[in-house]
């Protein structure tokens, strides 16, 4: 397995939505620390499936190579703690 490849999120979320915006925050800082992750935002209003999945959990970000999500709320302590709690083999 690439590791570069697990190392990507996916944040689903919908445009307008402020606490999509937050969690883009909350992403953006965790990125700015350095770290090599990089982050997808999905707008979930283009797609049915996730719409039925996700609109009432919005924001949801998810480990592209795990799958494992982390739902709102959280912040940069959780998502550290979500990166450290993913099986990237």
């Amino acid at each position: 397995m690439d590791m570069d490849s697990a190392k990507c999120f996916v944040l689903f979320g919908t445009s307008a939505c402020h606490l999509c915006e937050q969690a883009e925050a909350v992403l953006a800082a965790f990125l700015a620390q350095g770290c090599d992750w990089e982050v997808e935002l999905v707008d979930i209003a283009e797609n049915d499936n996730l719409m039925d999945r996700y609109a009432l959990s919005i924001p949801v970000l998810q480990n592209k190579h795990s799958l494992q999500e982390l739902c709102w709320p959280f912040d940069g302590d959780a998502v550290q703690a979500f990166v450290r709690s993913l099986d990237l083999s």
